[in-house]
């Protein structure tokens, strides 16, 4: 599951790609599905944004469409977190001029270490589990980011005011959950229709 290659794309780019991957991994169409759209709240208001609001199981085969990007720059993993479907093969860039490590304690990635690796080169692993991976570094331990993974692409990442909007969501009874770095959030059932809007939102709690 590991590998490195050299990197092919400017800084702008990888950027840009990033955010392109955000999008079309929650870009699944279905011309009669409902849409649901809200607001996260959380005690203290800076949690309310990386939030993601998502739908639990789904039925159907999602498979990955392609990989997703995190950059590490300026000491900081880009996005901060990045949720993806399961299976989907995440590459690490390195656009610092120093050395950095990735690593995770947590089962649901195998607790890997990617080692430690130069700038200018990419390393990847196949996120194969759901739930939440958070990212370290070793050399430096401020670092931290997350790579959550869902088993299908109905979810959405909240903005700084704790915004969402899930689209084309097949009709059908699920449940509604959000993921928090910090805090927790009440699921709630829903019932989507064809063509049809939600307005639903969760106040976060320790």
């Amino acid at each position: 599951m590991l590998k490195i290659r050299k990197i092919v794309c400017t800084a702008f780019l990888t950027v840009m790609s990033v955010s392109l991957i955000l999008a079309t991994t929650n870009g699944v169409s279905h011309a009669d599905g409902g849409t649901i759209t809200g607001a996260v709240t959380a005690p203290v208001p800076k949690f309310k944004k990386d939030c993601v609001v998502y739908i639990e199981n789904v039925p159907g085969d999602w498979t990955p469409a392609q990989n997703a990007h995190i950059d590490q720059k300026g000491l900081v993993f880009i996005p901060h977190v990045l949720p993806i479907v399961v299976n989907t093969t995440v590459e690490f860039l390195n656009h610092d001029n120093v050395l950095h490590n990735v690593f995770t304690p947590d089962k649901i990635a195998d607790k890997f270490n990617l080692g430690t690796w130069p700038p200018g080169e990419i390393k990847t692993y196949a996120f194969k589990q759901t739930g939440a991976a958070t990212l370290l570094c070793n050399v430096h331990v401020e670092m931290e980011g997350y790579v959550v993974v869902f088993q299908n692409p109905f979810f959405s990442l909240t903005d700084e005011n704790g915004n969402y909007t899930i689209k084309d969501v097949p009709a059908g009874s699920y449940t509604l959950k959000v993921w928090n770095k910090k805090y927790g959030g009440k699921p709630q059932q829903i019932e989507v229709k064809s063509g049809q809007a939600l307005q639903l939102n969760f106040e976060l709690k320790k």
